[in-house]
């Protein structure tokens, strides 16, 4: 089993570096009490506390899995950290998040993986789709494919897109854990991913209730409050919890519609 602990490092951040305008949420590069240089990913943007949930649920998950991602910290913009900014829009993103939000690792120097010029084997590119399935990310496409080559390695950034079904909770959590995600057949690694049933049954011997219990338990309450439709934090967290066991607990449905996704693909 891989090397792992759900509890993540807490920084201040201490300077505003400059804004990565890609897609709508617009991370920024900073740096933090520590001394390091992080891609901070903001409470106030357009998906709010949602997306750093799902990002903090995927890279605890790919954690877990031995995956190649940069380090994840709870990162605290103080009261009055936008005031000096001269942009506007920065400045009102900076205002509404301030407190806790979430930062990755900059791996400085590191390029966009491209499917085309560089290799992945078959058992990684198996377990990121795995990982995918999972949490249902719609966001690692041939267009966008949220992974990086750093030091000749492939390493994965951005889950904020997955558990897509937590923008509305439309169905009970176990129920919606059931439903087919038919966005795996657009997924960059599907052709490679000829070693999922092997790690199926890796991830069989790994995860459980209460590895899930302890990932969920990271959520801080001053997320899952935001325009919550459930009355405590721990009502919350369980429906998340709920939603990941399920899901794993069936995993053989999204495997069986990856392998059918990759025989219509190939």
């Amino acid at each position: 089993m891989p090397d792992f602990e759900p509890k993540l490092r807490n920084v201040n951040v201490t300077r505003y570096i400059t804004p990565l305008r890609e897609g709508g949420s617009m991370p920024a590069i900073v740096e933090a009490d520590d001394g390091f240089m992080y891609v901070l990913k903001f409470r106030g943007a357009g998906q709010g506390p949602k997306s750093l949930i799902a990002e903090l649920i995927g890279w605890q998950l790919a954690k877990l899995m031995g995956l190649k991602i940069p380090e994840l910290v709870f990162a605290t913009l103080d009261e009055g950290f936008g005031r000096t900014e001269p942009d506007e829009e920065i400045q009102d993103l900076l205002k509404a998040s301030t407190g806790l939000n979430l930062a990755l690792h900059y791996l400085q120097a590191s390029i966009t993986f491209d499917p085309v010029a560089t290799q992945i084997d078959s058992e990684t590119a198996s377990k990121i789709l795995w990982l995918d399935s999972l949490i249902t990310n719609v966001d690692r496409t041939v267009r966008n494919t949220n992974m990086l080559l750093w030091h000749k390695e492939v390493w994965l950034i951005d889950h904020g897109a997955s558990l897509i079904f937590h923008h509305r909770w439309e169905h009970p959590p176990a129920e919606q854990a059931l439903r087919p995600f038919r966005n795996i057949k657009d997924h960059v690694l599907l052709p490679l991913a000829n070693h999922l049933e092997t790690v199926d049954k890796e991830m069989h011997l790994i995860l459980n209730k209460s590895i899930i219990d302890g990932i969920v338990a990271q959520i801080p309450d001053e997320w899952l409050m935001i325009d919550a439709p459930f009355e405590t934090p721990e009502e919350h967290r369980q429906a998340y919890a709920t939603f990941l066991l399920t899901r794993f607990q069936n995993s053989e449905l999204f495997i069986k519609e990856a392998l059918h996704a990759r025989t219509e693909n190939i």
